[in-house]
């Protein structure tokens, strides 16, 4: 059964459209290898939402349900943390990274649109990994999420560090506090749905969001900015 909570994805995959337009714009402007990368996490991001709204309107399919998994589970915070890869180790082994990362999430992605499904475990309205048949296939999605932790939060919490011992960069302290929570939520949504509980995925979605553009805009400047202004700051989700 729909609830209101079943609609918040519908908000979300709109709003992480408008963040990947900004960042987008921002790598046009200034270039950025990490920037890129963060565009098209957002866009993740908002794939991820949007097969979460169309559950919610057309009900369980398969073909939608397996693109949820690839774009959450598999893909999840994978490239907002490339892109923070890229500002805390050198480029080459950021670019050996993004190859294996992208690797792992082909070859699993590949095994989660070829699993079947125990239609007996569907849900009309709600999603859960629940129901593959080939279990296994889900023991792909945690070392993307450590990965996503490690660069994505861990990134944003060396930053945060940094930057607190300064009061001229004390708004930068700010905002990746706010980044590093943002990154974190998603992930804790991710770890209820594998408890059949994917309505908090779908708040901690929303919320992570919201934190991860407030932490954007903190680290800029430490105040509400318009889209002329500068990038997303230095910096998980689960199924």
């Amino acid at each position: 059964m729909r609830s209101a909570v079943h609609f918040l994805p519908i908000v979300t995959t709109i709003c992480s459209l408008l963040f990947a337009i900004v960042l987008l714009r921002r790598w046009r402007l200034r270039g950025g290898t990490h920037h890129l990368w963060w565009a098209a996490g957002m866009l993740s991001y908002g794939a991820g939402t949007l097969t979460e709204s169309l559950t919610t309107i057309l009900g369980w399919q398969e073909g939608i349900f397996k693109v949820w998994y690839i774009t959450g589970a598999l893909l999840g915070a994978a490239p907002l943390a490339q892109g923070s890869a890229y500002l805390h180790v050198p480029r080459r082994v950021a670019d050996t990274l993004a190859v294996l990362v992208v690797t792992t999430i082909l070859i699993g992605g590949v095994c989660v649109w070829l699993s079947p499904v125990d239609l007996d475990q569907v849900e009309t309205y709600r999603l859960s990994g629940r129901v593959f048949t080939w279990q296994w296939v889900r023991r792909f999605s945690p070392f993307v999420n450590l990965y996503a932790v490690l660069f994505l939060v861990g990134g944003a919490v060396r930053s945060a560090v940094k930057y607190a011992r300064r009061s001229e960069t004390r708004h930068r302290f700010i905002g990746n506090v706010f980044i590093a929570i943002g990154g974190i939520l998603p992930g804790i949504g991710g770890t209820a749905t594998r408890f059949g509980h994917v309505e908090v995925l779908y708040v901690t979605e929303l919320m992570g969001l919201a934190l991860l553009w407030i932490g954007f805009r903190y680290n800029v400047a430490g105040r509400v900015l318009s889209a002329r202004d500068d990038a997303f700051p230095v910096p998980a989700r689960a199924s």
